[in-house]
């Protein structure tokens, strides 16, 4: 797991290095402060970290600060039959890849799962999750690029509680906030999701791609305010060197981060584990 989570920071902890080219096991508090906003963590969350610590800093105590952050409670799987994870995000955040992913990983732990290509936008995202089933040899509902998004979601959750599967995962249009005609779009589908099944969706989990940093936090406020969210799942960490901002992330929006996906194969996605990501962040920083 940690070396997962090494992979991902690989870019950041680099970054960081070349503030902090001499590490040790205390650090002075200024130059930790610049290393950590460099690192694209919030300016304020930086303040409030560093605010009542000494003016030198050892690790264990920026260990302590900073999983500290990650105490959020995550929404248990009610044992629903099946789970309905909606999968939800912007363009480009990785949203399909994930699903695949999510399948797989899921199919690992002997759960019956299908998917649902509920992008009905593009041609492209319906032939990509066909993909990944085909590959994971998991059960798939489809329709043509156009018809009603909706309805998949229907007829994926309806033909699962039929054939007793344990979860369905769906896919999503990736919309910005700004699109309000997408947004009520989405707001149909949840409705619709709760119509054929009134536990459904069980997690409402927003797909955000670590490359942006920061700046993917007001997309992701928006979503939480239109339709709720209930975890978060961050894509191409390894791609950059913003790692600092899933701190900042988890913080602002109050939710849990259930998985980081890091590379394209089907086994690139790990649950989120709080100690070894911390663990592999502070590399970067002290010795």
């Amino acid at each position: 797991m940690i070396s997962f989570f090494k992979k991902g920071l690989s870019k950041t902890n680099d970054a960081l290095k070349s503030i902090v080219p001499e590490r040790a096991k205390f650090i002075d508090k200024d130059l930790l402060e610049e290393a950590l906003v460099e690192s694209d963590m919030n300016y304020e969350l930086v303040e409030e970290i560093l605010e009542n610590m000494p003016n030198v800093v050892t690790k264990d105590e920026l260990f302590d600060a900073l999983l500290d952050i990650f105490n959020v409670e995550i929404k248990e799987d009610e044992h629903n039959h099946p789970n309905v994870d909606l999968i939800i995000g912007v363009n480009g955040a990785g949203k399909t890849t994930t699903i695949g992913k999510l399948a797989n990983y899921y199919k690992q732990k002997n759960e019956k799962v299908m998917v649902a290509a509920g992008d009905t936008f593009r041609a492209a995202a319906i032939e990509q999750l066909k993909k990944w089933a085909d590959r994971l040899d998991v059960s798939i509902v489809y329709t043509q690029q156009g018809h009603d998004s909706s309805a998949v979601a229907y007829d994926a959750i309806e033909s699962a509680k039929a054939k007793k599967y344990d979860r369905v995962i769906i896919d999503t249009a990736g919309r910005l906030h700004t699109q309000q005609n997408l947004t009520k779009e989405l707001e149909k589908i949840v409705r619709i999701c709760t119509k054929a099944y009134d536990k459904a969706p069980s997690r409402k989990i927003l797909i955000l791609d670590g490359t942006q940093g920061t700046m993917a936090l007001t997309q992701a406020m928006a979503f939480k305010e239109n339709i709720g969210v209930d975890g978060i799942v961050i894509t191409k960490l390894d791609g950059t060197a913003k790692g600092g901002a899933v701190f900042s992330v988890v913080k602002d929006l109050g939710l849990p981060l259930l998985f980081v996906g890091v590379g394209e194969r089907e086994d690139d996605l790990v649950p989120f584990d709080g100690e070894g990501f911390v663990e592999s962040f502070l590399e970067g920083i002290f010795s």
